[in-house]
């Protein structure tokens, strides 16, 4: 079965690119952007309060040890081209994770009827930081700055104290708190209309995606190979940290997912108050217009085929 959801990106890709002039108003995507990321904690909440595994803390740390262990692993490639203030910002697109893409992941998974576990959103939730952080040091390695404790003590508020992370960390808490039973009024909305929303959400990133093209024309080819070859090498780690977590195909293919993802929310915002003197819009549009748009269309259908096959299934 064809799952419809990517073709929504693909459409506004292409009404991009002949020029329709289709744009979603602004308030009507800040809405869905809430929306989602609300509705993805939510439902992980509840998974996790249905949850009685052992194990969800040193899954926790393993996330955590991942999204630190990634902008280490590519930072030495995109420096092979890049200044080190670039290198670095690439890195932290690269460690930290889209949320957006995770959600369609679980989307493709659901209209499957391929199980996850719940825990699976909490995940991702952590994995947004840990990379932000690391690439920060990494370009403020050994360089002096004047102001550095205001910069850090802005830095620190963006990483944690970012809508994303609010949103998503606070339906967490409240799906955890509230349980099946306290969520069950909310279904309709948060649950009945999620994939419709999504695709409208995508619709949009496809015209946003096709905006930053003429980016990825000034940034050379190495950035735009860079940003193919990265997410099914990336993915290769979620999935052994997938194993070491025990996780189901389900499961396996949403970490693949999240490792494999670049930031293009969160991780462009710090990186602007980090590391002000890197380039904003290489991470952008390596993340946005080719990384992003990757995962989609192929990174998702080749990572549950992988996890497939490695399971045995």
């Amino acid at each position: 079965m064809i799952d419809a959801v990517p073709f929504f990106f693909a459409l506004g890709a292409v009404a991009s690119l002949v020029r329709s002039g289709l744009r979603l108003p602004a308030a009507v995507f800040e809405t869905l952007s809430i929306y989602l990321l609300l509705a993805i904690g939510l439902k992980g909440g509840v998974e996790i309060a249905r949850s009685e595994s052992a194990t969800l803390w040193i899954d926790a740390l393993l996330a955590i040890g991942l999204g630190a262990l990634i902008p280490l692993l590519v930072f030495p490639l995109f420096r092979l081209r890049f200044s080190r203030p670039d290198a670095a910002s690439l890195s932290a697109h690269y460690g930290s994770v889209s949320i957006v893409t995770f959600a369609v992941g679980a989307a493709v998974l659901a209209g499957r009827g391929i199980e996850v576990e719940g825990h699976l959103a909490l995940l991702a939730a952590l994995m947004e930081a840990p990379a932000l952080i690391v690439a920060t040091l990494i370009a403020r390695w050994g360089v002096k700055s004047a102001d550095g404790s205001s910069t850090a003590g802005a830095l620190v508020h963006e990483v944690f104290a970012n809508k994303s992370v609010v949103l998503l960390g606070g339906g967490i808490l409240i799906g955890w708190v509230a349980g099946p039973q306290g969520l069950e009024p909310l279904s309709p909305l948060f649950v009945d209309l999620f994939k419709g929303a999504l695709c409208l959400f995508l619709l949009e990133m496809g015209l946003i995606a096709a905006d930053r093209l003429p980016d990825l024309k000034k940034a050379g080819v190495f950035l735009v190979a860079s940003a193919l070859a990265l997410p099914p090498v990336l993915a290769l780690a979620g999935w052994g940290v997938a194993q070491l977590m025990g996780l189901g195909v389900g499961g396996t293919v949403l970490m693949m997912t999240l490792a494999g993802s670049a930031s293009y929310i969160a991780a462009p915002t710090a990186m602007r108050i980090a590391v002000p003197e890197a380039n904003p819009a290489l991470g952008v549009a390596a993340a946005l217009a080719v990384t992003f748009p990757f995962n989609l269309l192929v990174g998702i259908p080749l990572y549950l085929w992988w996890a497939r096959t490695m399971a045995g299934g």
